[in-house]
């Protein structure tokens, strides 16, 4: 980046929102922006709102640098592909998505997935920084990660390294997954999942619950099934944690995500079922709270875009 006031747009695709912000070579943000981003009406009405928006920007800012975008889906971040993409976005699938809001904004543009860039926003500003290598976890309506090494995303080769929601576990082995298939520890540990969990447990006399929050609340009634619920999904999700952690040897573990503030029964569960699985090495790796939230992913965008440019090591 050549001029001081040159900047970057940074843009966050999510399932229910878009957010985007202006970002300058020391990662000082405009003031954060979003609007509904209506997944359930198409791949192409989500590009369409997005090239808008771009061109808007554009106009408005003639010294933007270029664009980093942060987006659901997997993510080819050699060509900004949507490879694939669950049906809560129909259609975004093979969006050809950096070579089209290139060509409209007649600007550089580099694409990652948005959980990534998540966990490469919270590495290199966040609840990870400092840190060599940190294993990201964002638990809210589903679960997805990154590992983070030397403050670089590890991919894969299929472009699918983090999708840690479908790893096994016996608790979810007659659930279905968003994905389709079963025995996923998303399908009992994500909002969505811990909700479906309730529901296909409670008996006729419990209330029929709509999201996380609710079974919270139930549980902080003293709910007895709620709590049980919301204790044994945690503790999964603790020993997943570990069986991760026993795998790829990270330095810390960031949780992210709408169920992070579940409170202190969640935390403890959590804490609970890493310690019963986790292997003597990396029995005192810190499992702490992201810091960044909705700005991790404009931050990953921003990072992702200037080292794509060779602006930024």
């Amino acid at each position: 980046m050549t001029g001081a006031k040159e900047e970057i747009l940074t843009v966050d695709i999510g399932g229910t929102k878009i957010a985007w912000a202006r970002a300058d070579r020391e990662f000082n943000f405009s003031s954060i922006q979003s609007m509904a981003t209506k997944a359930e009406e198409g791949g192409t009405h989500v590009a369409r709102l997005l090239a808008d928006l771009v061109r808007e920007e554009v106009s408005a800012h003639p010294r933007l640098r270029g664009i980093g975008i942060a987006s659901a889906g997997v993510v080819n971040p050699k060509t900004g592909q949507i490879v694939s993409a669950t049906e809560t976005m129909p259609g975004w699938a093979g969006t050809e998505l950096g070579a089209t809001i290139g060509e409209v904004a007649g600007l550089p543009v580099h694409v990652i997935n948005d959980v990534h860039a998540h966990g490469l926003g919270e590495a290199v500003f966040g609840a990870g920084r400092g840190h060599g290598s940190v294993l990201s976890v964002a638990v809210g309506t589903g679960i997805g990660g990154a590992l983070i090494r030397s403050g670089h995303i590890e991919f894969g080769e299929h472009f699918l390294a983090g999708h840690y929601g479908h790893i096994h576990h016996h608790l979810a082995n007659d659930l279905t997954c968003s994905c389709g298939r079963s025995g996923h520890i998303e399908a009992i540990a994500s909002g969505h999942g811990i909700t479906n969990w309730f529901n296909a447990r409670r008996a006729s006399n419990d209330p029929e619950i709509a999201n996380g929050k609710e079974l919270q609340d139930l549980a902080d009634s003293g709910h007895a099934l709620a709590k049980a619920v919301f204790a044994e999904s945690a503790f999964a999700l603790g020993e997943t944690i570990a069986t991760l952690a026993n795998s790829v040897d990270p330095a810390v573990i960031v949780l992210s995500g709408s169920m992070t503030r579940s409170g202190d029964r969640w935390w403890r569960a959590v804490h609970e079922g890493y310690a019963a699985r986790v292997m003597d090495p990396v029995a005192d790796v810190s499992i702490v709270a992201g810091e960044l939230e909705s700005k991790a992913p404009l931050y990953g965008g921003a990072v992702n875009f200037l080292r794509q440019e060779g602006q930024e090591s």
